[in-house]
């Protein structure tokens, strides 16, 4: 008598991506090697050498992170990059928009006296040689935009990458939750 559907029986038992990847993929296809990997869910301490805003960016994210279940110990040096190039950005972002505003002024002056304002808008200021090429404020703010969000797609934060994260159900289980409970009386 035979039991089953004997479909489901035929060929070699499937291996996992990580053997696949020992063996060095000979089918070539895409391997998700996160599989078998469960690091517990904990935000790493915050680095000494972070600015303030760095800090600040740490706390906010951090906290969404464990949330949902995407963070270890393991990702404190992506998320140090993240939070750098996320302080850097709001930097260049504050200074820009500051340098606008004085250009807007002067440009204002000129303009009430009679003269033709050739000191760029802040965004495009005058080289030595009094060609406009763009300020290094603008640079910087440009290159961070692009590292913070490589570093959201890293952690699965952008819309576009979402999907393609897994989240880690290893989360400590507190031992203590209420005056009186202990986890083996659970």
């Amino acid at each position: 008598m035979f039991l089953g559907d004997p479909m489901g029986l035929r060929g070699p038992k499937p291996q996992s991506n990580v053997i696949k990847f020992l063996r060095g993929n000979p089918g070539r296809r895409t391997l998700d090697l996160s599989e078998g990997m469960q690091p517990e869910v904990a935000v790493p301490d915050i680095p000494r050498h972070l600015s303030k805003e760095a800090r600040k960016e740490w706390r906010r994210l951090g906290a969404e992170l464990q949330r949902y279940g995407l963070v270890s110990k393991l990702d404190r040096a992506a998320l140090v990059l993240y939070c750098q190039a996320w302080a850097k950005l709001v930097w260049a972002e504050t200074m820009l928009a500051r340098a606008m505003a004085t250009a807007e002024e002067k440009r204002l002056e000129a303009e009430a006296c009679g003269e033709v304002w050739k000191g760029g808008d802040g965004i495009m200021v005058p080289s030595p040689n009094g060609a406009l090429v763009y300020s290094h404020h603008w640079v910087v703010q440009r290159r961070a935009a692009q590292e913070v969000h490589w570093y959201l797609q890293s952690f699965g934060l952008s819309p576009a990458s979402r999907g393609r994260v897994k989240t880690s159900d290893n989360r400590q289980v507190p031992l203590f939750d209420q005056p009186g409970e202990t986890a083996w009386n659970l």
